[in-house]
Formats: structure tokens, C-alpha cells, sequence
């Protein structure tokens, strides 16, 4: 019988260690956590403003839009353009993209801010050949084709094509944000 009790109180002493541990580790991650918390909140904010600088460079300010996720451009006091956060599922997550929208509802360009899309292939869409498609296009013009001599829609990526789709509606998703804003105004 002492054996019994032996194993009964080496499965407890496990037991209130697991749960020690447990506590301090929580509470090391909750100390970390605050103290970091307002830095990683800052560092997403200038990781946003610098997007939307690079894609409206010649924007003096962007106001955020009451009510939306969304950005004026201005330039000398005039709205130049819109930047439109906006995401869509991709081939292996979530995108997550920045569109900047003419006050006529034609693409800009784009920048994606996060995304989990194969290396090499759908990572590819972040870059100038596949990006400078959507430029000046308007909501129409946004269909994925595998045919090249369509250049008026958007070529799909070679072995990519649902990345190519995805960043495509993320894209149109924020061209209908801008008509209704526009629209709005």
C-alpha cells in the first residue's frame, strides 16, 4: 500500500510544479506584454504611415476618414487620392493589402503589408511586374486571365494563379470602398 501512496503524491508534487511553472510563465509574458505592447502598436502604425507614403508620395498629409479604416491623400489642402486597407484569402493565408484609389476610382498601386504566400511564386505579387498591371485600371479591368494578349485585364503569375485572384478582389474590394466614399462626399 505505501507504494500506492508513494506514486500518488509523486503524481501531485508533478502536478503542483507543472502548475507553478505555468503561473510564472504567465506572468513573465504578461509583464512582457505590457511593457511592449504600446512599442508594437507604434512600430504598426509607422510601418502603415511609410505604405502610404510610398504609394502617394507626392501627399503633403493622410487624414483618416471617420468611420473607415480608410485615408485621405491630400495635397495643398485637396484630396489626391484614397488609401483603402483591405484583405482577401489567399493560396496560404490571409492578405493583407494597402490600395491607393485615384479620386476617379482607378488603382494607383498597391502594397501588400502582410501575407503568407509561397516564396518564390506568390510572393511575387508584392513586386513591379505583376503590381504595375493594376495601374490606372478600373473595376472592370480587374480580371485574372492566363491569356497574354489580354493586356487590358491583369495577367495571372506563373504557378500563382490563386494569389494572383486574391490580390486582385483584395483590390476590388477597395476600388467599391472608394466609390462609396467618393460617392459619399
Amino acid at each position: 500500500m505505501s507504494g500506492h501512496s508513494d506514486n500518488e503524491s509523486s503524481i501531485f508534487k508533478i502536478a503542483l510544479n507543472l502548475t507553478i511553472a505555468c503561473l510564472v510563465s504567465g506572468l513573465i509574458i504578461s509583464a512582457v506584454y505590457y511593457f511592449t505592447a504600446d512599442a508594437a502598436a507604434l512600430k504598426v502604425i509607422e510601418a502603415r504611415d511609410e505604405a502610404m507614403r510610398g504609394l502617394v508620395a507626392q501627399a503633403d498629409e493622410f487624414t483618416e476618414l471617420e468611420g473607415s479604416e480608410a485615408f485621405k491623400a491630400i495635397k495643398d489642402g485637396e484630396v489626391i487620392a484614397y488609401i483603402i486597407p483591405t484583405e482577401n484569402p489567399g493560396y496560404e493565408g490571409t492578405l493583407h493589402v494597402l490600395v491607393a484609389v485615384a479620386t476617379d476610382c482607378t488603382v494607383i498601386d498597391y502594397q501588400i503589408t502582410a501575407h503568407k504566400e509561397t516564396p518564390g511564386l506568390g510572393d511575387k505579387a508584392a513586386n513591379e511586374p505583376f503590381r504595375k498591371q493594376f495601374w490606372g485600371k478600373t473595376i472592370d479591368k480587374l480580371v485574372v486571365v492566363k491569356d497574354p494578349s489580354k493586356t487590358d485585364n491583369i495577367m495571372a503569375m506563373t504557378g500563382a494563379t490563386i494569389t494572383s485572384k486574391a490580390v486582385t478582389e483584395a483590390v476590388k474590394k477597395a476600388l467599391v470602398e472608394a466609390e462609396a466614399i467618393i460617392g459619399g462626399e
